[in-house]
């Protein structure tokens, strides 16, 4: 099928659905209507664009994350090690308060000496007085009984110090394992460690003191367990590679826009901890380029690479595609090579910059200005590897609209200023951020960077400037972001029209920020939801990326690296709800053909403003209120029926297949709500550690059998052989 054709699908999908929307709701929506089976036509005969495996991408920010095995926080020493309370308040990503390291033998044996530090400002010294242990700890360690750990540490003294390294488990004086390390000098010694807890502890502590004479100087710790891999999560790595994410995007995100990559290359102990801006932490920069192209390759996903375009510049991003993908014979390629990466990485995808619309981002320049900063980096970028994508940091006026209310009314950050622009913002005003750089930097772009967020509980009351509670049913809350992936596809018709010349760009969407939030609009938390109001809303999104294969071009789900399901004692053991979305979608859809679905019974708009939270044509298939999405598999063998039921009422649908003839049965998984949930909504992607295990169901259907029922609140993918 020709790209002419492919095009012509998606907006035949949509013309379709526009023109049923003339159709009488009241008609469509009685009661009467809805006690009938829902009926979907699927036509196989037309056929779209393949779903690019891209589309399932995972976001990581900042450069250190989750995913990376260190258990130590501060293991270089960017703090100052005191009993006393810090100065201010330093978190990490989402503002988790790190664990201090604390003195072992009064505040007086320890000292911060910059004089020659080992890495970064300082290096903490140790004076030692007898016997008497003087050190330091840090508690709070998670422990498994019969787990081997691995680490090593950096020291160096006076000769007549004894330096022990204690990993402890317990209050008892047997609860801990000890290691003697050997004689020091006053050169810096790499000493390897190796433990095995013997109890389980939730306030597991590493012990660093000396006795006897004299001092020395810790320049650095770590500890891991010790089947880390490369210095990554076992588990994580194994889990993330099944869930099918095949897109990585690193390092961020806000984090980047106050990032030098160059922190994050060579040796892991003399990397330089620094104060990370964009969360208010410290990144160790122990995970860097090197060590993410290696999770890359372990994981099975293209790397995505973000350049700073924020306090950084055209150079150091020009810099940074030569050490990635320069000759070994380059200056940079070759500090790659003295750095154990020899053979170029060949990275293809590339952020220009994150959210640089955003009055929160660290080096935000004007709308006026910063098109012109994109080109000179893409131009620089460009010189060195023609080859590359790149993707723009852009924004439509309905999403500088909805952060616009979003940052006035939630957020303590900057960007609460009033803009006197009327809401919602229009196209060709101040605020259309994508417009401008369609209209100066068409040449310097291959993806349209688009983030959106959305509550779906929520909707904006446009008069008050405000989310205020939308009182929807489940079945429409669900599409509340789905509709917003719908407005970008109107916003490119409109600029099409505005600017003729796009027809001959093949620019694609990159949308590689996204993901539903749950907030409360009280000053109280965010009230109790149905357990599958956002692994619903994922699943609507992922079928409207399909319904427009011509034109994503990849997507990248915000905490995508998350959703993993973990224990009691915070290790990763299968996915919560909306990881199964990832993976599902992913194993049936990945590659396969979008084939046209019709219907008779159009979708209800949702509440809201159109060009300020929803679109002027409502998303998803016209089978309301059910949602249905249908592919052949790349070889053609396959068709892949997905049907979402919104409602909290089990549902009847009617899968009318043309253009194809089924071979026998039916194979098909299903997630429904998770047992136990209750009415708590389990934490979002990115938004905490982690809530049980859920589980795919899979099952089969006879042959012959083309009606079937939806449980209330379920995802369900139905696979045909086909003759």
């Amino acid at each position: 099928m020709t790209q002419a054709h492919t095009g012509a699908l998606s907006n035949d999908m949509h013309t379709n659905r526009q023109g049923l929307l003339i159709l009488t709701l009241t008609a469509i929506l009685s009661s009467a209507a809805a006690a009938q089976p829902v009926a979907a036509g699927i036509d196989a005969t037309r056929t779209g664009q393949p779903i690019t495996k891209l589309i399932f991408g995972g976001f990581m920010e900042p450069a250190t994350t989750g995913v990376w095995a260190e258990m130590l926080s501060d293991r270089k020493y960017y703090h100052e090690i005191t009993s006393n309370p810090p100065a201010a308040s330093i978190g990490g990503f989402g503002r988790r308060v790190l664990r201090r390291w604390m003195p072992v033998g009064g505040d007086a044996v320890i000292s911060m000496d910059s004089k020659n530090p080992f890495v970064g400002e300082w290096t903490p010294l140790i004076r030692l007085d007898g016997a008497t242990p003087h050190g330091i700890s840090q508690s709070g360690i998670a422990l498994v009984a019969g787990r081997a750990y691995t680490g090593r540490i950096v020291l160096a003294g006076s000769p007549g110090a004894k330096v022990t390294v204690s990993l402890v488990w317990g209050s008892d004086p047997d609860a801990r394992q000890t290691i003697q390390t050997p004689a020091l000098t006053a050169a810096y010694a790499k000493i390897p460690l190796k433990f095995t807890a013997r109890a389980d502890s939730a306030d597991g502590r590493i012990e660093i003191t000396g006795t006897r004479s004299g001092s020395f100087h810790i320049g650095a710790a770590s500890l891991m367990p010790a089947d880390n891999i490369s210095g990554f999560k076992a588990a994580n790595v194994r889990l993330l590679k099944e869930q099918g994410i095949s897109l990585a995007r690193w390092p961020g995100g806000n984090f980047v826009s106050a990032y030098d990559w160059r922190d994050g290359i060579g040796e892991h102990d003399k990397r330089p901890p620094r104060r990370e801006l964009a969360w208010n932490g410290i990144e160790s920069n122990d995970m860097g380029i090197d060590d993410f192209m290696t999770f890359c390759k372990l994981i099975g996903a293209e790397p995505y690479l973000a350049v700073n375009t924020g306090l950084g510049d055209a150079h150091s991003a020009a810099e940074e595609v030569e050490y990635v993908n320069g000759p070994p014979t380059s200056r940079l390629g070759r500090q790659r090579d003295a750095n154990g990466h020899p053979t170029p990485y060949g990275v293809k995808i590339w952020g220009i910059g994150n959210e640089m619309y955003g009055p929160w981002q660290w080096g935000q320049m004007s709308i006026r200005q910063y098109p012109e900063k994109h080109n000179l980096v893409v131009k620089a970028m460009r010189k060195v590897d023609p080859s590359i994508k790149v993707i723009a940091s852009s924004a439509t006026p309905e999403e500088a609209s909805w952060c616009y209310i979003e940052n006035r009314q939630f957020n303590s950050f900057e960007g609460r200023e009033k803009v006197f622009d009327p809401l919602p913002f229009g196209f060709g005003s101040n605020q259309d951020w994508t417009g401008a750089l369609l209209k100066t930097s068409a040449d310097y772009i291959d993806y349209l960077g688009e983030h959106f967020y959305g509550y779906p509980n929520l909707v904006i009351d446009l008069a008050k400037e405000q989310f205020v509670d939308s009182g929807e049913p489940l079945e429409l809350k669900v599409r509340r972001l789905s509709n917003r992936v719908q407005f970008k596809f109107e916003a490119w018709e409109e600029y099409v029209k505005r600017m003729p010349y796009l027809k001959d760009k093949d620019i694609k969407f990159a949308f590689d920020e996204w993901s539903p939030r749950n907030r409360s609009v009280g000053s109280g938390p965010a009230p109790a939801s149905h357990p599958m109001l956002n692994t619903l809303t994922n699943v609507l999104v992922y079928h409207e990326f399909f319904r427009h294969s011509d034109k994503v071009g990849l997507a990248v789900a915000t905490g995508g690296m998350g959703t993993l399901g973990t224990d009691s004692r915070g290790e990763a053991v299968g996915y919560r709800t909306d990881g199964l979305v990832i993976k599902l979608m992913h194993d049936r859809f990945a590659g396969a053909l979008p084939v046209a679905v019709n219907g008779n019974s159009p979708q209800r708009p949702t509440k809201g403003v159109v060009g300020v939270d929803t679109s002027a044509r409502p998303s998803g298939s016209p089978t309301y209120p059910l949602d249905v999405f249908a592919a052949l598999s790349a070889d053609r063998k396959k068709i892949a029926v997905s049907v979402v039921n919104p409602t909290e009422a089990p549902q009847e649908c009617d899968l009318n297949l043309t253009g194809v003839s089924p071979a026998g049965g039916a194979r098909l998984w299903r997630i429904t709500s998770p047992a136990g949930a209750g009415a708590a909504l389990p934490p979002g992607p990115g938004r905490g550690v982690g809530g049980p295990p859920a589980v795919i169901m899979e099952n089969s259907i006879p042959q012959g059998v083309r009606r079937v029922t939806l449980p209330p609140a379920s995802i369900s993918v139905y696979e045909f052989e086909v003759k």
